[in-house]
């Protein structure tokens, strides 16, 4: 298991020492030699036998009016500054993205 995956306080061995996590890049070494940084690449084992389970993200859930209304404000600022060549192109990037957020319906 990667350190990023673990909780705070998870004991786990690495280069041959158990340590415990204390921050997000850091652990505390059990024999009293102090904080050592764990790099993100390192594999863990764990020291109680089974690291512990790791608690999948919540789902993050976004108000489909307020983005359409976000991105509304955001294309007619974009309309106001680009010259008549370029609005074709700038609204075909519109329906492109308004057609990408139909069909995740």
């Amino acid at each position: 298991m990667k350190f990023t995956q673990i909780p705070l306080g998870t004991r786990f061995e690495f280069e041959g020492k158990i340590f415990s996590k204390t921050g997000p890049m850091t652990a505390s070494a059990e024999d009293g030699s102090g904080q050592r940084l764990i790099p993100r690449y390192a594999v863990l084992k764990p020291a109680d036998g089974v690291m512990p389970a790791v608690e999948a993200a919540p789902a993050r859930h976004v108000d489909e009016a307020r983005v359409l209304a976000a991105f509304d404000s955001f294309y007619g600022r974009c309309l106001r500054l680009v010259d008549e060549f370029s609005k074709a192109e700038l609204e075909a990037a519109r329906q492109g993205f308004l057609a990408a957020i139909r069909a995740q319906k």
